[in-house]
């Protein structure tokens, strides 16, 4: 069994490069540390052909389960409960070719798409190996396939054993006009910030998904320190975002709970001048939860 999980740490570093293979051998030596959890994770994987499947195409779920992922202070036997949670729920309700190819990096799936037709402005389900510290899936909104904004997460039971999306990280466009850009997106969806818009998309998904709750890491919560600059300042306020959008701390104050719909104001709440705006907007809202509805549906199983 050393030897299946040594060819599939080789799959996942490039042994070509000092770093990788530095790095491949750190696996090893986490695997030989926590041999009866890690022997425990792969044999979870080899007990049916689907799962077997999924690990094949997927090595990282085996190097995920030995490093300090996902959120601070997870625990090996933590995230192994974390990433067999994750795949049991997507595997009783997703179709059995969409639940492979997304538990796999690199598939994706379009859940929404503009209807403006001189733009390629599209939201996708996928996963990619570079967000793997953060979680197994993302909501990722694309604009000529550059992403802008993405939110990453997985699903694991909360303490009352309740089915739950889990958001580890949200991350914003890495472009040289970003700004243009982003001011651009804001204008066509009427105002409406980039970053409300993942997230409403991510309880769209959340919802189709039959998830009971949101949740999504703190300031604290954050498995790595890179949101916080040398002075100790943050360069990303996770906990401002999340209580701008309905968020509560919880008891274990490294997540909020967020609500799974956005409150949407009432009309005679809105100032007069604004509500053609407001109007466009809930517009526009109402035809991104069609869409992510009617696209989730295709690839759910046949209840």
């Amino acid at each position: 069994m050393l030897f299946e999980i040594y060819k599939l740490g080789r799959r996942i570093y490039d042994l070509k490069n000092w770093r990788e293979t530095h790095r491949f051998v750190v696996f090893l030596g986490r695997v030989l540390l926590n041999w009866n959890a890690i022997v425990r994770l792969y044999k979870w994987f080899n007990r049916d052909a689907e799962l077997c499947q999924i690990l094949k195409k997927n090595p990282f779920l085996i190097e995920q389960a030995t490093r300090a992922f996902f959120y601070a202070g997870s625990t090996l036997n933590e995230r192994i409960l974390l990433i067999q949670n994750h795949i049991n729920y997507l595997k009783e309700r997703l179709d059995d070719d969409w639940l492979c190819r997304l538990v796999k990096f690199d598939a994706r799936y379009t859940i929404w798409k503009s209807s403006e037709e001189d733009i390629d402005w599209r939201a996708q389900i996928t996963m990619e190996p570079g967000q793997r510290k953060e979680g197994l899936l993302s909501v990722m909104m694309l604009l000529d396939d550059n992403p802008l904004y993405q939110i990453i997460f997985w699903i694991n039971k909360n303490k009352n054993n309740e089915d739950s999306l889990w958001i580890g990280a949200m991350q914003g466009p890495n472009m040289d006009d970003a700004k243009d850009i982003i001011k651009d997106i804001t204008k066509r969806s009427h105002r409406y910030r980039t970053k409300n818009l993942i997230l409403y998309m991510v309880m769209a998904v959340a919802r189709n998904l039959q998830c009971k709750h949101i949740y999504a890491v703190s300031n604290e919560g954050y498995y790595a320190m890179n949101h916080v600059r040398r002075d100790r300042k943050l360069k990303t306020d996770f906990g401002e975002f999340w209580e701008e959008t309905g968020g509560i701390v919880t008891d274990d104050h490294r997540f909020y709970e967020i609500p799974l719909m956005e409150k949407r104001k009432a009309m005679d709440e809105v100032p007069t001048r604004k509500r053609a705006v407001y109007r466009k907007r809930f517009i526009f809202q109402d035809d991104v939860d069609a869409q992510i509805s009617e696209n989730m549906k295709k690839i759910m199983k046949k209840i």
